[in-house]
């Protein structure tokens, strides 16, 4: 596979993780608390592959490191609030721990 296959396969996985994210949130019964975690979770979801897309074309190593560490910041920032969703022992369950894997 090719760096600019696996580039390609890995924004469309990223766009498919934010959409996948955006349904959920749209499911979610709203209150104080899961509207300040469910659009932080948005923000976050959508800046991993935002973020991936800029990296692809990085004219210098500093620039594409700098972009793949916001990445990998960005999904951890997912990872974390998707946990407290499940935490919160809310509905939709399963698709929360889809998301989480």
């Amino acid at each position: 596979m090719t760096n600019e296959e696996f580039n390609e396969i890995f924004r469309e996985r990223t766009k498919q993780f934010a959409i996948s994210v955006f349904l959920l949130i749209n499911k979610i019964h709203f209150n104080t608390v899961t509207k300040i975690i469910t659009y932080q979770l948005g923000k976050s979801a959508s800046s991993v592959g935002t973020n991936f897309g800029a990296f692809c074309p990085g004219s210098s190593k500093a620039e594409k490191f700098s972009k793949i560490c916001i990445v990998v910041e960005q999904a951890d920032e997912c990872g974390y609030r998707l946990e407290i969703l499940r935490n919160l022992e809310l509905e939709h369950q399963y698709e929360l721990q889809k998301l989480v894997q």
